[in-house]
């Protein structure tokens, strides 16, 4: 039987693992917005259980368990070693929460179990996201929701689209993966998620178009919070990819070039980006 997943696996339990432990505060800070915006329309309440895919490093994840209480609980799952790992740690005593490592799209789940299906940013990533959802769908009761946030187009979202264009020229473009490879911005297409979700049973698919400013980096002063971004984008994102193969002075110009691009960007203690997302919204059907 062919795995699920693989380069997923592989990549979050190596370097975008390692790199995202050791970014997590910054990350935190960028994706708060979404986060908060994604689980106001999940709105957990007291005494359900739920299921958060894609936990991370568990900053959501304890928010839900808060929510819950306890009466309710939370099953938090994540590909990644590291992050689950990180989860553990810092995981405030007393919370109805539980982390495992694992691949939600194929891990054995409880039937008809959760009252909501729930991730910020982890569902973009599956091989075969039309099975991936079929499964996690089998764990909501009937009636149960899911909600999810995740990124639109590259083109809207600054903290790729910056850096990027930034290197034209310097670095030799490599050819654009298909449109529906997993990845960051495979869900972008609204009407793709759409028959995804449609196609793995869930009835009342809702997408809101979110916009906020992320504080891409942080610092002192203007001149640190510019240097912050283009550390975190040379550590996080296709921009580390695009240079990981690349000669000294290659790089070098790059950062030069991805300074000049987020210099242009307004803030004071931060560099202020655009950043876009979809607030996604189902409901597994009832009896």
């Amino acid at each position: 039987m062919t795995r699920r997943n693989v380069y997923q696996v592989s990549d979050w339990n190596g370097t975008s693992g390692e790199r995202w432990v050791t970014n997590q505060a910054r990350l935190d800070v960028m994706l708060a917005p979404f986060g908060d915006a994604a689980l106001g329309a999940a709105a957990p309440q007291a005494g359900e259980h739920v299921l958060d895919v894609g936990c991370g490093a568990g900053t959501q994840t304890f928010e839900i368990g808060r929510q819950v209480g306890s009466r309710g609980h939370v099953l938090a799952l994540d590909i990644s070693t590291p992050l689950v790992g990180r989860a553990r740690q810092t995981m405030p005593s007393n919370l109805p929460v539980t982390f495992d490592v694992a691949d939600v799209s194929v891990a054995p789940l409880p039937v008809e179990t959760f009252d909501l299906l729930y991730s910020r940013f982890g569902v973009m990533f599956f091989d075969d996201p039309v099975a991936a959802f079929s499964h996690m769908r089998l764990s909501l009761r009937p009636g149960g929701r899911l909600v999810f946030v995740c990124w639109r187009s590259a083109a809207e979202n600054d903290w790729v689209r910056l850096p990027m264009g930034a290197i034209k020229g310097i670095v030799p473009p490599s050819a654009p993966p298909p449109a529906d490879a997993p990845g960051p911005f495979s869900f972008g297409d609204r009407a793709r998620v759409e028959g995804i979700l449609a196609d793995a049973g869930f009835v009342d698919c809702a997408m809101r178009a979110f916009d906020h400013t992320i504080s891409f980096g942080l610092g002192d002063n203007r001149d640190a919070a510019v240097a912050d971004a283009v550390n975190m984008a040379f550590e996080v994102g296709p921009l580390s990819r695009a240079l990981a193969d690349q000669p000294d002075d290659i790089r070098e110009r790059a950062a030069e070039a991805v300074h000049s691009a987020f210099a242009a960007r307004p803030g004071e203690r931060s560099v202020e980006i655009d950043g876009a997302a979809w607030i996604v919204t189902a409901r597994n059907p009832g009896r």
